[in-house]
């Protein structure tokens, strides 16, 4: 699995944190749906059970990356998806150009087995290594003591115990999660969907948004399909 962790202080991104934040909250509001769950599905990949976390409501990672990409990337030239990185031709070019791409302001959607890109506790983590997820990456950064690595939101609530325990108060009550955020008001949507990826304080972000400590000069484990 790719190293990860969260924003601390003193960690430099380009595109600046505060210019992520405004067009990613700029993004949430401007997200229309039919009904409030399918706009919480255009961000987050929710629990079926809210509480214990049994199963998923879907398996759409890459739809919603692209998606969630486009959004992001409307006024900056549009999603970007890199060739395979798995192949093993040319990898460190094709992350330098996923560099320029993201310092550009353009989000990129990045594929790869679920054990690699995903998160620690996913749910979606099979025990035989199958299946895959993807993941929109958002800037490059650089850590106070000069560690690089690459910013990126993954939709995934069950991915760590940090994304659980900031969903969990959200979907108490007993219900199932269908239930219970369908009786939330488009005010309340927006209020989760912005607390899980943007979180509370303006020089970090919510437990989705993650760096990404990714080796350069490495491929990607090959998917394996199920």
């Amino acid at each position: 699995m790719i190293e990860q962790a969260y924003v601390q202080a003193g960690d430099v991104t380009t595109p600046t944190i505060a210019t992520l934040r405004d067009r990613i909250s700029q993004a949430i509001d401007d997200t229309r749906g039919a009904s409030v769950l399918e706009r919480l599905n255009g961000w987050l990949q929710m629990p079926t059970d809210s509480t214990f976390f049994t199963g998923m409501l879907d398996s759409l990672c890459g739809e919603r990356a692209k998606d969630v990409g486009d959004r992001l990337s409307r006024d900056t030239g549009g999603r970007y998806d890199p060739a395979d990185l798995s192949a093993a031709s040319d990898i460190a070019a094709k992350w330098t150009a996923i560099g320029n791409i993201l310092e550009s302001g353009r989000a990129v959607t990045v594929k790869g087995p679920t054990g690699h890109v995903g998160g620690a506790m996913s749910k979606f983590k099979n025990k035989d290594g199958t299946g895959f997820h993807v993941i929109v990456l958002l800037a490059t950064g650089q850590e106070q003591d000069g560690r690089r690595f690459v910013l990126g939101f993954d939709p995934d609530v069950s991915a760590t115990a940090e994304s659980r325990k900031a969903w969990v108060p959200f979907a108490l009550g007993g219900a199932g999660t269908v239930a219970k955020v369908s009786a939330f008001s488009d005010a309340r949507c927006t209020q989760v969907i912005k607390a899980m990826v943007l979180g509370d304080q303006q020089d970090g972000f919510g437990p989705l948004v993650r760096k990404y400590y990714v080796d350069t000069a490495a491929t990607f484990p090959a998917i394996v399909r199920g």
